[in-house]
């Protein structure tokens, strides 16, 4: 991107910002899925590869269905956005009141013993709105950021987050971010991580969604090697008056294999993982909103598969 594109995609955030959060709740979500509506229509890179992994997990929709699943799946990534740009001016209450969870308990009994806790999540509705209540209603809240381009939008995102309460690392550019996560992850600790994606080249291949696919294997290494509970978590967009909340459910911990190599044991954890995130996004994909390649034949350039059309 050019020097005076990186000075109008960070303005175009900024404006967000300031401006979004000034609107009424019900006029901001409006707004945002009307854009959404024309970024369908419009096409481009982004949609079509997100009609092509709805297309692999929900093989049993025609073009229509299809088509209609990636409305509502557009509308809910800009629905992200939405939030993130108001959810700075949110109070305490705004925050509580937009957010319902399940499956906790096992979580807080972990931390009231000053344990720390890993928790496995997809690209599925909120998770900054879950971070914020996670630091309100847990405690401390670490996890990892994706470098974005251009840097001044990273740094805004960083100070975003940082605003929430969170203690965010670099995935790129900060040093050796396992090492730092394991420095991190002691005592009454909530780790987060956003993992069905391989954005390292490190991760392993599970079957989602009854397809192959590559997901990063950090969560469970980082749970076997500080001895803490990995937590597969997922988070739903609900309606919530004439705006929305979310839903977040906290599975429960997978199962620590008895036998095999670290690597071999962090990847059987991964695929458990993979699987109740799969059984979520299959119900309903609307809320997956995975822009990305995922699937191995996706991203096998051999098989034909590896350019987004």
């Amino acid at each position: 991107m050019s020097r005076a594109g990186d000075l109008l995609t960070v303005a175009g955030f900024r404006l967000g910002w300031a401006v979004v959060r000034a609107l009424p709740e019900g006029a901001a979500y409006g707004l945002f899925d009307r854009v959404a509506d024309v970024t369908v229509r419009r096409g481009g890179t982004g949609v079509r590869r997100l009609r092509a992994n709805y297309a692999r997990v929900r093989p049993d929709l025609d073009d229509v269905e299809l088509d209609a699943l990636v409305r509502r799946g557009m509308r809910a990534y800009l629905r992200y956005y939405c939030e993130a740009f108001r959810l700075p001016a949110m109070s305490a209450a705004d925050v509580d009141a937009k957010v319902t969870v399940a499956g906790e308990g096992p979580v807080r009994a972990v931390l009231a013993g000053g344990g720390p806790v890993v928790c496995f999540l997809g690209h599925l509705g909120n998770w900054d709105l879950a971070g914020a209540w996670c630091c309100r209603a847990l405690g401390r809240v670490v996890t990892v950021a994706e470098r974005l381009e251009p840097e001044a939008v990273f740094a805004e995102f960083l100070d975003f987050r940082t605003m929430l309460g969170m203690t965010i690392l670099p995935l790129t550019g900060g040093g050796d971010v396992f090492a730092g996560l394991r420095r991190e992850a002691v005592g009454p600790v909530v780790v987060p991580l956003l993992a069905d994606r391989d954005l390292t080249g490190g991760g392993v291949e599970v079957v989602f969604c009854g397809q192959p696919a590559r997901m990063a294997i950090g969560p469970a290494a980082l749970a076997l090697a500080v001895g803490a509970p990995l937590f597969p978590v997922t988070i739903r967009h609900t309606r919530r008056g004439r705006g929305w909340g979310i839903d977040i459910r906290f599975h429960d911990p997978v199962a620590v294999p008895a036998e095999g190599t670290t690597r071999e044991r962090a990847h059987t954890m991964t695929q458990r993982c993979a699987d109740a995130l799969g059984a979520v996004v299959a119900d309903d994909p609307s809320d997956w909103h995975m822009l990305q390649r995922v699937f191995v034949d996706d991203l096998d350039p051999v098989r034909g598969l590896g350019e987004d059309r």
